[in-house]
Parts: structure tokens; C-alpha cells; sequence
């Protein structure tokens, strides 16, 4: 039998990674949402705006990919302060957390690690990242507390 050659391989892993869908196009916390617009990158993804709370101090967007649901929540300055998600698999969080991903990665080293526990908060200088569910089901939120409009409670951004 025959071996293929390097070049054959390598062609052959080059389409089967073309065929692969693009990642999520989302806005980053603490950036303006429309971010995401101007990068440019090809969605495989559905975006679509869920609603604005009742007294319109935010507005909450949802992009939804097979695994995963990310909503993003925005300020009427249109700065997105909230990012909450659900699904099989956790979000990459260093797309997410943009420029408060080194933080967050600091502070996560410096909180204790409790065995058997499911739940984590980590809480940085700037930025809150909390972690929770089980398999096929796991949960989380990402917030500034700065950035948090008045009136806002934290707890209802799931």
C-alpha cells in the first residue's frame, strides 16, 4: 500500500479545516457593540436583539450557535457591560473578556480552589467572572461593576 505524500496530507487538512464553521462574531466587554459590525468577521451564528428592560437602562442582544447562547447586555451608551451564557460549552472567555481577560486570569489564580465544588467567582480589579451548572448545561455571566447602569441588579443578567 501506498503512503500519501506530505503535500497531499497537508492539502487535504487544509480544506477539511476551510470546511470548519467560523467562530461567533460577538462584542467584547467594556467596547461599544457594534464592535462587531466593523471587525468584519463571518457569523455562524444567529444574532438578534431580545428586548430592553422596562425602564431601558439596558438592551440585551443573543448570539446563538449550536452549543452555546451568549446574550450581551448593553448600556444606553451602547458600551456592552454584561455578557451571560448557557449551553454544552463554555464560551472562549479570552474573545469575551477582550482586554479584562488578563484580570480575570490573575485573580482566578489567586482564588481558592474548593474540591467538589461546581460554582466559581472570580473577582478581579475591574471584572466579576462567574461560572456555574453541570454537563450540557453550563452557565455563566461576566459583568464590570462599574459599568453596571443604576438600578441594574446583577443577578437578574442571565
Amino acid at each position: 500500500m501506498k503512503m500519501p505524500r506530505f503535500s497531499t496530507l497537508l492539502l487535504l487538512s487544509a480544506v477539511a479545516l476551510s470546511a470548519l464553521p467560523a467562530p461567533p462574531a460577538l462584542a467584547v466587554l467594556g467596547e461599544k457593540a457594534d464592535s462587531v459590525a466593523k471587525d468584519g468577521t463571518p457569523v455562524s451564528s444567529v444574532r438578534r436583539v431580545l428586548a430592553t428592560n422596562g425602564t431601558s437602562s439596558y438592551q440585551v442582544q443573543e448570539v446563538q450557535t449550536a452549543a452555546t447562547r451568549i446574550r450581551e447586555y448593553i448600556a444606553p451608551s451602547g458600551v456592552v457591560f454584561a455578557v451571560a451564557w448557557n449551553g454544552m460549552n463554555n464560551p472562549d472567555l479570552s474573545s469575551l473578556l477582550g482586554s479584562y481577560h488578563q484580570d480575570y486570569q490573575t485573580a482566578k489564580k489567586q482564588a481558592p480552589r474548593i474540591r467538589g465544588r461546581r460554582q466559581l467567582q472570580v473577582q478581579g480589579s475591574n471584572v466579576v467572572v462567574e461560572t456555574w451548572g453541570h454537563m450540557r448545561n453550563l452557565q455563566g455571566r461576566a459583568y464590570l461593576p462599574a459599568m453596571v447602569p443604576s438600578g441594574v441588579n446583577v443577578n437578574d443578567l442571565r
